[in-house]
This record gives C-alpha cells, sequence and structure tokens, in this order.
C-alpha cells in the first residue's frame, strides 16, 4: 500500500537553484547588500525577466538552536539582471557572508507575475 501510495506523489519543489557568485563591485570598491546571482538553466538576459520581484532565500547552518533548529535563512530579492550571460542580482537587507560565495541559494518562485 505504501509503496504504490509513494510512486503516485512526486516531488514538488517550489524554487530554483542558484550559486551566490559574488558582490556586485567596480573597479575599486564593491557594494556588498547586492549579490550576485547564476540560476541554473538561466543563460540569457531575456531568461531573468521571469525571475525579477522573485524571492531569494539562503538558507544557513549555525551552531546553537534557535527555536528548535539549527537551521536559519537569510532573504532577499531578485532587482535587476547583471550582464548578457543569465545573472542576476539581489539585495538583501544585510550582506550575505563572505563565506557563502559559491554556496546554493534558493530562488523562490514566488512572488507569481503571470
Amino acid at each position: 500500500l505504501f509503496s504504490s501510495h509513494a510512486a503516485m506523489v512526486q516531488n514538488c519543489r517550489l524554487y530554483s537553484k542558484a550559486k551566490f557568485v559574488g558582490y556586485r563591485r567596480s573597479k575599486v570598491a564593491q557594494q556588498t547588500n547586492f549579490s550576485i546571482l547564476k540560476i541554473e538553466g538561466v543563460n540569457e538576459k531575456s531568461d531573468t525577466e521571469f525571475y525579477l520581484g522573485k524571492r531569494v532565500a539562503y538558507v544557513y547552518r549555525a551552531s546553537r538552536k534557535v527555536n528548535d533548529s539549527k537551521y536559519r535563512v537569510l532573504w532577499g530579492k531578485v532587482v535587476k539582471s547583471h550582464g548578457n550571460s543569465g545573472a542576476v542580482r539581489a539585495r538583501f537587507p544585510n550582506a550575505l557572508p563572505p563565506k557563502a560565495m559559491g554556496a546554493s541559494v534558493r530562488v523562490m518562485l514566488y512572488p507569481s507575475n503571470i
């Protein structure tokens, strides 16, 4: 009974995977509250329009429990495309830690604009 039920249930992921590749920067300075993200499967500037306004979650694990969980989340929002190869800029109220560079973030598929 349970094995056939498990076969019918499909995993439904409500986010796209992305990598945090760095901060918005110039030759001299960097603006740490803008993070540059590379979203999986997005390779052109025109593909980024779907993700504008979407929420971004950086989930990390801390050593001390808060509210019975060691997992914490920093929330941001996709605000603009970056360059021509499908990267986007996300704004966070507090900057993502530099240790997070190269780590995965979740680009949620809400709020919907279609």
